[in-house]
């Protein structure tokens, strides 16, 4: 069998789902004996401090015998969470005003290098 037939035999159907640095694939597959299952994957772009990047990534494997039961715990889950806390989005990732906090810098000896000036008495 040519790498192509294998190619046409495994991928059937696909669509993806962008959300941010997280990438989601939903593949639909044939079996060697031709019947169908679903892969789901996610992937994450992670970049370095010198600029390069990697990619990780999951996958779930999921089986028309486990369809019905998934949908069912999927749809249970996603319901509870809208429930409980809404559709807001509550992250700060996701706030337009959110920074990054930045470590604390050390110097050579080991202590600080930001101003003794900057404490926050907030949190006393």
């Amino acid at each position: 069998m040519s790498e192509k037939e294998i190619m046409d035999q495994e991928e059937i159907h696909s669509k993806v789902l962008r959300a941010g640095r997280r990438t989601y694939f939903f593949d639909v597959r044939s079996t060697k004996a031709g019947d169908y299952y679903l892969t789901i994957t996610e992937s994450k772009k992670f970049t370095h401090d010198d600029g390069s990047f990697h990619y990780k990534k999951h996958k779930i494997y999921l089986y028309k015998e486990d369809f019905t039961a998934f949908r069912d715990i999927m749809e249970e889950m996603m319901d509870y969470i809208i429930d409980e806390k809404g559709l807001e989005v509550i992250s700060e990732r996701h706030q337009k005003d959110f920074k990054k906090e930045e470590p604390p810098k050390f110097s050579e000896n080991g202590s600080t290098t930001e101003n003794f000036t900057d404490v926050d008495f907030d949190d006393i």
